[in-house]
């Protein structure tokens, strides 16, 4: 098991830097959508370029991100039947939707999208917009965005593998104190347990 949580530390370290790359683009999004609007209302300046580019950007901030909301467990959870359940039980849980509908829906979405790419690539496709740019970084970033998160759910299932054998004392990674929500939803179940009894 010690390689395989080597295997996950390493795909952590990508994916946070990958994250952290992301938050940039999300910046660089920002000021090209502000400058590109400032043009065209100030100046009468405008370019499906820099639309597009918008657009790359927007595709890249969600599918290269993924892995790191993910790794942060700050993916969608039901909080409310989540914090009710035991730290193993969620972790079995995990589990099952890693193995289930998670690793298989990155498989099969690079398996769709990785020719759709490579089409783009040959053929050297663009946009049918005037000055519009060519298509190939957009499409590729269906293939590395699942890629991405195939990886980050390998990880995951290694990590939640290990602390059901008692290899770990958190099923995910832990890196920060609680936030005030989350210790509000600790608060109110355990309250709720409370009242039950």
């Amino acid at each position: 098991m010690t390689p395989l949580l080597k295997l996950s530390s390493a795909i952590d370290r990508v994916n946070e830097w990958i994250g952290r790359l992301t938050m940039w683009l999300v910046l660089a999004a920002v000021l090209i959508s502000a400058g590109n609007a400032i043009l065209r209302k100030a100046f009468s300046i405008g370019s499906n370029a820099w639309l597009e580019i918008q657009w790359y950007l927007f595709a890249a901030v969600f599918l290269l991100g993924v892995g790191y909301v993910l790794l942060k467990n700050a993916h969608v959870r039901i909080d409310f039947i989540s914090t009710r359940l035991s730290k193993r039980t969620n972790a079995i849980i995990d589990i099952l939707g890693l193995v289930i509908f998670t690793i298989p829906l990155a498989v099969i979405m690079i398996d769709l999208s990785w020719p759709v790419f490579e089409r783009a690539w040959i053929s050297g496709e663009t946009s049918i917009n005037a000055g519009g740019l060519i298509r190939w970084p957009a499409w590729l970033l269906l293939p590395a965005g699942f890629t991405i998160l195939a990886l980050q759910a390998l990880s995951e299932l290694i990590k939640r593998v290990a602390f059901l054998r008692g290899l770990r004392s958190e099923p995910f990674t832990v890196e920060h104190e609680k936030t005030a929500e989350e210790l509000l939803i600790e608060e109110l179940a355990a309250k709720a347990e409370a009242e039950a009894r």
